[in-house]
């Protein structure tokens, strides 16, 4: 499922990004040899020097055996037109889905992880921009890329699978990388929708599963990726 979106949303970005900057020029061999032509972007919404912040809705679109749903807040600092930091909360909940209560079925238990709450912060890379105009109106959009760590606190029911066995969650606490694309498209000179797909890698602290005389480490490393729609506010 997240292949598919990203997959989808490449597509969507790279079929309309500008790539041609304020002062790009183009030549046209038809013309005469001394003329050239200036092809000016007219970047209506600019960033550099601002601070935002926003809040967004998010959905988790990874994690086969949990359905997540939460919520992120965000704000930061753009220094140049295209590099800037950004520092972000999330906090997630969720339950077991249809596919882990069909194992439950078959007279088994799926061990599962999901991301409890994660905080971070990243640096941000904004290159493309763009415009698109569609019903007798041009929108404008900024497509940033982040990168950076975030601490974050996973919880997993290893205690469902052990003997004896318990529903408590078993928490965890660790600090991992983070990283964030997504769009800005502009309503007005301080308001913009705000798309996000947000990824946090970490490896949880190790612990045993343990059922009978059989005994499963748990230390792989866990991915997250969260699909997110919110606003942002510049100040």
């Amino acid at each position: 499922m997240f292949k598919k979106v990203l997959l989808l949303l490449c597509a969507f970005f790279a079929s309309s990004i500008v790539v041609a900057s304020e002062k790009s020029v183009y030549e046209f061999s038809w013309l005469d040899k001394d003329k050239e032509i200036y092809v000016l972007q007219n970047r209506r919404f600019r960033k550099v020097g601002t601070v935002y912040v926003g809040a967004s809705g998010v959905k988790t679109i990874s994690g086969a055996f949990v359905d997540s749903y939460g919520g992120t807040v965000r704000g930061g600092y753009f220094f140049s037109e295209d590099w800037g930091i950004e520092g972000v909360f999330g906090k997630n909940s969720g339950s077991k889905n249809d596919t882990a209560k069909g194992v439950e079925d078959q007279q088994s238990k799926a061990f599962y992880r999901k991301v409890d709450s994660y905080v971070g912060a990243m640096a941000m890379w904004s290159p493309f921009y763009s415009k698109i105009n569609t019903f007798n109106k041009v929108f404008y959009y900024d497509w940033m890329f982040g990168l950076g760590i975030a601490s974050v606190k996973i919880l997993d029911n290893r205690n469902e699978l052990s003997v004896p066995s318990s529903s408590s969650l078993t928490s965890s606490n660790t600090i991992g990388a983070m990283w964030n694309t997504g769009l800005r498209v502009y309503i007005s000179d301080s308001w913009s929708l705000r798309i996000d797909v947000t990824g946090v890698h970490a490896k949880p602290k190790e612990g045993n599963l343990k059922s009978g005389t059989n005994s499963v480490t748990t230390s792989s490393l866990f991915s997250n990726y969260d699909l997110g729609i919110g606003l942002n506010y510049a100040f």
